[in-house]
């Protein structure tokens, strides 16, 4: 069933960390990173003031429910993605593929210069998703301060060192 994308509404917010829980099942698979299934999510304060800026998206079934989403913010000209989940149960369907792309869509529209984000080098549903999409990974040494600091916070609550990148799709540019 393909996935409806929409603007997230304010009422969405309390939906989202369940969401966001039911997708981080997947890491049970990962032995060493098993533990992010039992993790803290976003907040709901978090996702209502992505909401409020209108940076958030959800995808919806059939009956308007939702089944995954995508949080993010402008800074400058880059949009950042915080989070995708789709729950376990709709995963491999095309439903966070649907949603990077409108955040591609948006930052398009917007004349943002690129989209960014953090994530797992090498857990298959994170970097070579994005690769696939057209994303590239940020050597550490080009990284500008924002996206260097998001990797040290990340690194300072305990992921391994290296395991992390930042990503950047840069916004094709008409003449």
């Amino acid at each position: 069933m393909p996935a409806q994308i929409r603007l997230a509404l304010p009422d969405d917010a309390e939906l989202l960390p369940r969401i966001e829980r039911s997708a981080a099942q997947a890491f049970r698979l990962i032995e060493e990173l098993s533990w992010l299934a039992d993790a803290a999510t976003m907040t709901v304060d978090r996702h209502s003031q992505l909401i409020g800026l209108s940076t958030c998206w959800i995808a919806v079934d059939a009956e308007a429910q939702p089944q995954g989403f995508l949080s993010a913010e402008r800074h400058g000209r880059d949009l950042h993605i915080y989070e995708l989940s789709v729950k376990q149960s709709m995963q491999g369907q095309g439903w966070g593929r649907k949603l990077v792309e409108k955040a591609m869509e948006y930052a398009r529209t917007n004349q943002l210069r690129s989209v960014t984000l953090t994530t797992f080098t090498h857990v298959p549903w994170n970097a070579p998703f994005y690769r696939r999409l057209g994303f590239q990974h940020n050597a550490a040494g080009a990284l500008d301060k924002r996206l260097a600091d998001i990797l040290a916070e990340e690194y300072g609550s305990g992921f391994e060192p290296g395991c992390r990148c930042a990503m950047s799709w840069l916004v094709p540019q008409t003449p």
